[in-house]
């Protein structure tokens, strides 16, 4: 460890493998506080690269319990955007399910807003703290399971003290969403920094991801926005191209970001049962753009415009809500 930080002390990156042994270290509980906490900083001032962000999910994944599905999806961002919205991946993964899609979604309680995914989900009645055999139970059954992070990566126990010192976001933030215990190979991540979006398309690229689609909006969302134009980055077939969404040329028509606040996991559960029975305004269709990417990561379409008319379609008819109640009945 004394020589990856040494490394790191002199702003030079680590390679892949060394990153994997650094992260090995630190999740077998081998590494001092004061190591971890090095190692975090050091990596945050230098600029975390791709090789060392694959090096993490490579070992974070590889000590998870695993949950065994195919052809699943996963929507989950780093969150740590500041914006406070509702939980638009959330939503976005129910949408999918709803429509054939099969979704394993990853997620965790509140870090940087009020309320995260599995407080929101909880607020809807669906249970989080299910084990593998029931998750892929559920995918099989109602096309949506949520893996609760804390419960599938139990080696983060090690670094949690020393990632509240610290009190900003950390390599961590990164490789958290890109750490799904099913495997997934077909992903839609919101990222916080526009920066990023590179890093994390050439990471995925070390990790067997058949297609994905990195975005950030230009009025800072780790989501794509319904007011601004978003920025993917895709990465299909280990060939990266860049992508512009814009909600103008969609004619999404949203009308302020203030209609996309979120408040506690009551308020915004409430919120999306309303657009779910159909009702009509920003969050909906902040959702059916994002619920497009999900359908383009799936290949059930290859335009993106007739996914987001397909998606609202479907969320004005009421069906979404339907289905909830079959995934809150388990």
């Amino acid at each position: 460890m004394d020589q990856i930080l040494k490394k790191l002390k002199n702003k030079e990156n680590l390679s892949y493998e060394e990153s994997k042994k650094a992260f090995s270290i630190i999740m077998e509980g081998k590494a001092s506080d004061n190591q971890i906490y090095d190692f975090l900083t050091l990596l945050s001032e230098k600029g975390e690269v791709s090789d060392e962000i694959a090096g993490g999910v490579y070992v974070l994944r590889d000590k998870s319990k695993r949950v065994n599905v195919q052809n699943c999806v996963d929507t989950c961002g780093t969150g740590g955007d500041g914006k406070n919205t509702l939980n638009i991946s959330t939503a976005t993964a129910l949408l999918l399910a709803s429509m054939g899609i099969k979704v394993a979604k990853h997620g965790n309680k509140a870090v940087s807003s009020k309320c995260g995914s599995g407080d929101v989900l909880e607020a809807l009645n669906i249970k989080i703290n299910l084990e593998p055999k029931d998750i892929e139970e559920q995918i099989n059954k109602n096309n949506f399971g949520f893996m609760f992070a804390p419960n599938y990566h139990s080696a983060m126990k090690y670094v949690g003290p020393t990632r509240k010192k610290i009190g900003k976001k950390t390599i961590f933030n990164m490789i958290g969403p890109l750490s799904s215990p099913a495997l997934v190979e077909r992903q839609v991540v919101g990222v916080f920094d526009k920066k990023l979006l590179k890093t994390f398309a050439n990471g995925l690229k070390n990790l067997n991801i058949r297609f994905a689609w990195i975005v950030n909006s230009e009025d800072g969302l780790d989501e794509i926005s319904p007011y601004a134009k978003t920025n993917v980055m895709q990465l299909k077939d280990n060939k990266i191209s860049e992508i512009t969404i814009d909600p103008k040329e969609l004619n999404v028509n949203a009308d302020k970001f203030e209609n996309l606040l979120g408040d506690d996991a009551k308020f915004n559960a409430d919120k999306m049962i309303d657009i779910f029975k159909g009702e009509d305004n920003d969050f909906s269709k902040a959702v059916c753009l994002n619920c497009a990417g999900g359908l383009i990561v799936s290949e059930k379409f290859s335009n993106f415009e007739d996914a987001y008319n397909n998606a609202r379609e479907h969320i004005l008819s009421g069906k979404t809500f339907e289905h909830l109640r079959g995934i809150q009945n388990g």
